[in-house]
């Protein structure tokens, strides 16, 4: 390289992160390299008393926070041409308390006093990623949010650590996060920083770049089609590789792996998931990553239903612009949320919950807790119906409705919404009760069905069929609950008459959704 691309690190930085995210930046000079030049690429310390935001450097900026938030990755460019001038990347030193807690969620590794060096790798190896991906940004570069059904094919989508179990049930991180570029950064470098010489039309060559790209099975799906709604990302993505925090081609296999995962992983939580001297209420904090840990696969299979595979087409270049998913992937994935709703899957054990005591004085308001209708005292019966309200959320989401009746009116065999409705009511209300614990869970569980139920029927921005559908769902259900009530056990009778007076209520005035208000998630994002 000539004029080599040089990028300077805050000093700021401390070891050993420091040296992870001069390892994560350096990363892109394999890009550089397999397009043909060497050493274009570089990282280095930024100058004793050169300010940061001097635009004749490219900085990585490390900034203090305390709290979670995001890093990021801009540029400031020449508003005539877009040539790049400064890229400037700022990492939130909070970060890694994510990778932190997730690591000791998964391994409660505090047998001992003695620290394993296994976290301090896990969350060093997030922030060379880390690090990868927010230079990308500056580069030039968007999310791909297909990367990750693609074999990490980039580091420009968001990764959710891949963990597995071993043969001896043993949980494995060593392959959480991969090393090194992807295929299709590499790709994307080739096509906007490749030189063509020879008076080659570039045009031309670089349009060969893209038909060699499609041929080798990469895709590409854009931060708006994967994040829905933005202010949530909980619902609303169609397409079934363009999802944040997931992993794997098949994302339904994936959810039902991960939820084996989660369970080993709740089977054994205890005290040793936090360090000697801590407070017993610090198990809650590392809880919450991990009884959620299915979030945001649980948004992956969700896209399959109503789903549709597209591609960005341009007329002449032989894509395929859509193609509807088929009918049995989509019960298949309906079938895998419905599971995440059962007693078993949202319990959690009583031993455990006598070891979480409440946050002692000073230790902040809770906001990454998970919620309580007891005051500060834990709540399993929260926890458990905001764990069902998140999955509630992606299969009564109104857009995923009302794609599903588009489809079953374009071709009868795909399912429409009135189907995932009975499948719904069949899991929840019509399902057969259960004693104690469990059955709780499930009058938790009716609940959050029953509010969003409304809610949808309610939704003036919601399609119409797919308000009738939901509307008449309810009617049906408290018909049925008019009969169960005279004959239920008396938990489950006032269970009954409780959700037979919403509806009542609702029916007379939909503005007030019967008086039901969802309990709220904790943050997810960033990971």
């Amino acid at each position: 390289a000539v004029e080599p691309i040089v990028y300077y690190l805050d000093r700021g930085a401390p070891e050993p992160i420091r040296s992870a995210l001069i390892e994560g930046a350096m990363w892109w000079n394999q890009a550089f390299e397999a397009a043909g030049y060497r050493d274009a690429f570089q990282v280095k310390l930024l100058p004793e008393g050169v300010d940061p935001m001097d635009v004749r450097y490219n900085v990585i900026q490390w900034v203090h926070r305390s709290t979670r938030g995001w890093s990021y990755g801009y540029s400031v460019r020449d508003p005539r041409t877009q040539e790049i001038l400064k890229g400037h990347v700022t990492l939130g030193s909070l970060r890694v308390r994510q990778d932190y807690l997730l690591a000791e969620g998964l391994l409660a590794p505090y047998t001992d006093e003695t620290v394993p060096p296994e976290l301090l790798e896990f969350a060093l190896a997030r922030i060379r990623q880390l690090s990868a991906h927010e230079v990308g940004h500056t580069l030039g570069l968007e999310h791909n949010f297909a990367a990750s059904t693609d074999n990490r094919a980039s580091v420009m989508d968001y990764p959710a650590p891949y963990v597995t179990l071993g043969a001896d049930g043993a949980v494995d991180i060593s392959k959480a996060y991969a090393v090194g570029l992807g295929v299709w950064d590499k790709r994307a470098i080739l096509y906007g920083y490749q030189d063509f010489p020879g008076g080659d039309d570039a045009a031309s060559e670089r349009d060969t770049v893209l038909q060699d790209t499609y041929a080798m099975g990469l895709h590409f799906v854009a931060d708006v089609h994967a994040r829905g709604d933005a202010s949530a990302m909980t619902s609303g993505p169609a397409h079934p590789r363009g999802s944040l925090w997931d992993n794997g081609p098949e994302p339904v296999a994936e959810l039902r792996r991960l939820m084996r995962l989660r369970q080993q992983v709740l089977a054994r939580f205890s005290d040793h998931n936090i360090r000697t001297g801590r407070p017993m209420a610090d198990i809650e904090n590392v809880l919450v990553p991990m009884y959620l840990m299915h979030r945001y696969q649980l948004q992956a299979a969700a896209t399959l239903i109503g789903g549709q595979e597209f591609t960005y087409a341009i007329r002449g270049d032989g894509q395929t612009p859509t193609a509807l998913i088929s009918p049995a992937r989509q019960r298949d994935a309906i079938a895998a949320l419905l599971e995440t709703l059962r007693p078993a899957a949202l319990a959690l054990r009583p031993d455990l919950v006598a070891l979480i005591a409440p946050q002692p004085p000073g230790a902040g308001d809770g906001r990454e807790l998970l919620p309580r209708q007891t005051g500060y005292i834990f709540d399993p019966q929260a926890a458990a119906g905001a764990a069902a309200g998140l999955t509630l959320d992606l299969l009564l989401d109104p857009t995923r409705a009302a794609r599903m009746n588009n489809n079953q009116n374009l071709s009868a065999l795909q399912p429409g919404f009135e189907s995932l409705l009975d499948t719904l009511t069949q899991a929840t209300w019509y399902a057969p009760t259960q004693p104690g614990n469990s059955g709780a869970l499930q009058r938790a569980v009716n609940i959050a069905a029953l509010e969003r139920m409304m809610r949808l029927a309610g939704n003036a921005k919601a399609q119409t069929q797919a308000r009738a559908q939901a509307l008449e769902a309810l009617v049906t259900w408290q018909s049925w609950l008019q009969d169960e009530v005279a004959v239920a056990e008396p938990q489950w009778r006032a269970h009954y008459r409780f959700a037979s007076i919403q509806l009542r209520r609702f029916m007379e005035d939909a503005e007030a959704l019967g008086g039901l208000e969802s309990v709220t998630v904790p943050p997810g994002s960033p990971i």
